[in-house]
């Protein structure tokens, strides 16, 4: 039995949707073709009672006061004549680019750069926007305070909260120290 319905089981329940649709489309042939007869014979109402006319409260307009306007008297003003002060032109000053922080752990960079990359939360994007703003090595982020955090975490858009979250001053502690051993026992391979 189980089989049937398994092989003709579609069949049967589209089958079967056709004919519940021809009994509604019949049963509703038979209804239309019958008179509808009113239950009640309908007397025409009686006209409502006409109401007394009253006569509309017309409020007396008020008479509007026109502004009393003052004449103004103008002075004429004296010929006041253009004082024109020689502005010296400012010489062209050459400046080295300033870092982003005044931090001195910020601040100070050594010749080379250390593999940003190797901190856990830091991919190529964030490392790009690391050294734009001037950090380069473990040892800088290994000095942050809390203001330093501060004041990078507000410079790096989409990445904000990442040095927290994902212990930067700790793992560059470990990164600068050398101590790769202890490095990967807390945060993993490397």
């Amino acid at each position: 039995m189980q089989e049937f319905f398994m092989d003709y089981g579609l069949y049967l329940l589209v089958g079967l949707l056709v004919v519940i649709a021809l009994v509604f489309l019949l049963s509703g042939r038979g209804k239309a073709e019958q008179p509808v007869e009113p239950a009640a014979p309908v007397e025409p109402a009686s006209p409502p009672a006409p109401t007394p006319f009253v006569d509309p409260i017309i409020a007396a307009p008020v008479a509007a006061t026109p502004p009393i306007a003052e004449p103004v008297v103008t002075v004429p003003a004296a010929p006041v004549e253009p004082v024109v002060e020689a502005v010296p032109e400012p010489a062209p000053v050459e400046s080295a680019p300033a870092p982003l922080l005044s931090s001195p752990v910020v601040a100070t960079v050594d010749d080379g750069e250390d593999d940003l990359l190797r901190l856990k939360g830091v991919g190529p994007k964030l490392k790009a926007l690391l050294i734009e703003l001037g950090v380069t090595r473990y040892v800088q982020i290994a000095g942050w305070t809390d203001a330093d955090i501060a004041a990078i975490d507000a410079k790096l858009g989409n990445f904000r909260g990442r040095p927290v979250r994902d212990q930067w001053v700790d793992q560059a502690k470990y990164l600068a120290a050398g101590d790769i051993a202890g490095f990967e026992a807390k945060y993993g391979k490397i």
